[in-house]
């Protein structure tokens, strides 16, 4: 497949991977803020994301059952089912009952994640990581604008239970849209091993340090994610101007980073990439910690926060997943990449099931500023990251 057709294909694919994350980290915290529930509750929430972590567990699955075209569709019409269920749910009165829908919608966002991810890493030539994951970025920002922004556009007009219909209905029009990319087939000896080549794999250079690499990079990232919408809520923003900023606005500045991110990745290489663009994703949190710590900063201050977030966290991203997708096989990808992905997504769900707790207790500023300390040590684990990709180049020269 051409570069041009390749970037087009893996850009419909994270468009649709990026949506559920837009509802579920864009709308779902504002819906239940403005519902009363209160930040405890939101904070522990949002460890329905640990099914990110978990998808290695069925990752064989997709890999020995059926086609992935196949998964993703059918993991967008149970997503679009949850989302009707959603309007039957007062989480005034039962809070357990929304829970319940959006474990089963967390559950097929990430089995549809295990999918997109090993199809695109089938389908990528070599070197060209860069570019296919600045792309993918880009991608996967516009699905979270239309998932995260534009959805909360419309509670003023058509109520929420109007907005989860509108996200169904996408959702219906994703899984018709991704039967239409060509179909890539699974090789034959990923059906019939899994575990001995994972374990071989394991056992690669560097392979414990690297593990503690993609373990640690974006913790602080995702660990701050589940009170950023509550600020704003809190700092007194309307839905449409919250959604407008922090997803429309700043997926603007993700897909400036993402593209600083590639070009930089493709003139300098992936471990060039992972220092110094990741140095950076530490001001993802700054930025915010510092509107917290700064109230008289107003909208300049809020505004300022969400795009240095988003364009650091583009930065960053871009390396970083050039980094995964070079040390996943081919042949093995949709195993070896969900570990690697639910690795490095892991930590900042455990760390973000407890952010409403510290919040109310210390503060926006304080929990900001120590969710991006949680970064600082994945920068010592570097120098084993940078030893697989030197072991990588050796065997492919």
């Amino acid at each position: 497949m051409r570069l041009r057709r390749t970037l087009a294909v893996v850009g419909l694919l994270y468009c649709v991977e990026g949506f559920p994350m837009g509802v579920f980290d864009g709308v779902v915290p504002v819906w239940l803020r403005l519902e009363g529930v209160d930040l405890d509750a939101i904070g522990w929430l949002s460890l329905l994301g640990l099914a990110w972590s978990a998808k290695v567990l069925w990752s064989p699955l997709v890999d020995r059952l059926g086609e992935r075209r196949t998964w993703i569709s059918g993991a967008l019409l149970v997503m679009g089912g949850a989302l009707l269920a959603l309007c039957a749910v007062d989480v005034s009165v039962s809070l357990g009952a929304a829970v319940a829908v959006l474990a089963a919608y967390c559950l097929a966002s990430a089995t549809q994640d295990v999918a997109i991810d090993a199809y695109t890493i089938g389908i990528t030539p070599r070197g060209q990581e860069g570019p296919v994951n600045a792309g993918r970025v880009t991608a996967y920002r516009i699905g979270l604008v239309v998932g995260g922004s534009a959805l909360l556009l419309l509670p003023r007009w058509v109520g929420w239970n109007g907005t989860f219909v509108a996200g169904a209905v996408l959702s219906l029009l994703f899984a018709a849209a991704v039967r239409g990319v060509p179909r890539v087939e699974v090789p034959a000896e990923a059906r019939r091993e899994t575990w001995a080549p994972l374990l071989r794999w394991l056992r690669l250079p560097a392979a414990w340090g690297v593990l503690g690499f993609v373990f640690l990079f974006r913790a602080g990232d995702i660990a701050m994610g589940p009170m950023v919408r509550p600020f704003w809520v809190d700092r007194g923003y309307p839905v449409e101007e919250i959604g407008f900023v922090t997803t429309a606005l700043g997926s603007v500045a993700t897909v400036a980073g993402a593209a600083v991110g590639g070009a930089f990745v493709s003139r300098f290489g992936i471990s060039r990439g992972l220092l110094w663009l990741g140095v950076a994703a530490v001001g993802s949190n700054l930025g915010y910690a510092a509107a917290a710590a700064f109230p008289e900063a107003g909208s300049a201050g809020m505004y300022g926060a969400s795009l240095a977030e988003s364009f650091c966290s583009g930065l960053a991203v871009t390396a970083f997943l050039s980094f995964c997708m070079r040390i996943t096989e081919k042949e093995h990808a949709a195993v070896q990449y969900a570990v690697l992905s639910a690795l490095f997504v892991l930590p900042g769900k455990l760390a973000g099931g407890v952010s409403g707790q510290v919040t109310q207790a210390l503060g926006y500023a304080t929990w900001f500023a120590l969710s991006g300390a949680i970064t600082v040590p994945a920068l010592l684990l570097l120098p084993f990251a940078r030893r697989r990709l030197a072991w990588i180049e050796a065997q492919e020269a």
